[in-house]
């Protein structure tokens, strides 16, 4: 990454309040705190955002924690203790954005919802994020990142074959999704209120954003037609696309999107143009629909050849294709190590890695600052604000 890029960060000066926990919040502002928001976090004092004890698998700390959490300030404060009210008050006076996932109807009750605090902060843009969003028969429900995959149809179309094989994502990908949305909500609050002046209300529900993102599969099985069929890592509607044996046991995974690149493959990959104008296969529903004899064809061909020599021929053709890694090949990418994506943050735990945010603008680094310990900025936002005798009171130590 250039050395030159020291100019100032979009969102330096802000300052995001959040009481958050888990994921689909703290990744939200962690994308703000990338851009250079300053972000105080409100956590419970002696446990914290319950993420921090999912797991020790980061040097003794909680690896969701880790990940969504870096360049952060962490305000121990019990919100229901005598004054803490005061605190939240006098916080939210000198915040851009207040950010919130609590359970439902909690913020609301503290006094907190954008009806609440838009007379008295007027600038001030409040985001919300819920599982199932505010109002209807869900608005009650708990929300986790799996139970929205099942209500938003996720599950209905991953995994495998089987009528019962279904698999949920391998991270949490409901959290994400509604985490951007929120963090793009606010951004845009942000554009609106150098127009108007004023602070809005961004409200995010995590079942909208992955409903959002079933967009393809919904449509595809428009007025009650068959929906996509689980293939495991193979494409539903697509193929070939997706995970093939080779010869010395691995794995390649490959891609093809037009019958040009289907001529290609036959020609050059198989080494079998005839494949190309055999009518199981001459276009791509006839191929979708006559897998399992492409499939036997294709592993055939690449019985006697390692993945290497596949991947070769792949290139060659021009066709798309990709390892199969796993976690440490990721850590080890020649791509992201070429490109410099790596960088150095602190933590309470030591140095670790990250991963530099997507998007790069040459016109600014990102802000990669430490993991907080829990409540270890209290003592010193609490002076900042005024407050140099509540600690005690408030048990925060």
């Amino acid at each position: 990454m250039s050395t030159n890029n020291v100019g100032p960060r979009p969102l330096d000066g802000l300052t995001v309040v959040s009481l958050e926990h888990a994921i689909a919040a703290p990744f939200c502002t962690r994308q703000l705190a990338d851009l250079g928001a300053r972000v105080i976090k409100v956590e419970r004092p002696g446990s914290g955002d319950f993420a921090r004890g999912y797991d020790t698998r980061t040097l003794g700390l909680s690896s969701h924690f880790v990940w969504t959490n870096r360049s952060k300030e962490s305000l121990a404060l019990d919100v229901k203790a005598d004054g803490a009210d005061e605190i939240l008050q006098a916080l939210l006076a000198k915040a851009d954005i207040l950010v919130q996932n609590l359970a439902p109807g909690a913020a609301q009750r503290m006094g907190l919802s954008f009806d609440d605090l838009h007379s008295r902060f007027p600038k001030l843009i409040v985001c919300d994020i819920s599982g199932y969003g505010e109002g209807g028969p869900y608005e009650q429900k708990k929300a986790y990142d799996l139970l929205i995959q099942s209500e938003a149809g996720f599950l209905s179309v991953t995994g495998g074959p089987g009528e019962t094989e279904m698999a949920k994502a391998g991270n949490s990908i409901a959290d994400i999704a509604a985490g951007m949305y929120a963090y793009t909500g606010i951004l845009s609050a942000l554009l609106l209120r150098e127009k108007t002046g004023f602070g809005t209300r961004v409200e995010v529900s995590m079942l909208e954003s992955l409903v959002e993102w079933m967009g393809y599969p919904m449509y595809y099985a428009y007025e009650d037609a068959a929906p996509p069929q689980r293939a495991g890592a193979a494409h539903a509607s697509i193929y070939p696309y997706g995970p093939f044996p080779t010869g010395d046991g691995g794995t390649v995974m490959l891609g093809l999107q037009n019958e040009r690149e289907w001529a290609l493959f036959c020609e050059r990959v198989l080494l079998q143009s005839e494949i190309a104008t055999d009518s199981r296969f001459d276009a791509n529903f006839n191929r979708s629909a006559n897998r399992v004899a492409l499939r036997a064809l294709i592993v055939e061909s690449f019985s006697t050849l390692t993945v290497t020599e596949v991947l070769a021929r792949l290139d060659g053709a021009g066709i798309a294709n990709a390892s199969v890694n796993d976690m440490k090949g990721v850590w080890d990418h020649p791509q992201l190590k070429a490109r410099q994506r790596w960088t150095q943050i602190d933590s309470p735990a030591g140095p670790l890695p990250a991963l530099l945010p997507p998007g790069v603008n040459a016109a600014y680094q990102p802000r990669m600052d430490a993991v907080p310990a829990l409540g270890q900025h209290t003592q010193s936002i609490l002076e900042e604000l005024g407050f140099k005798q509540q600690s005690a009171v408030l048990g925060l130590g």
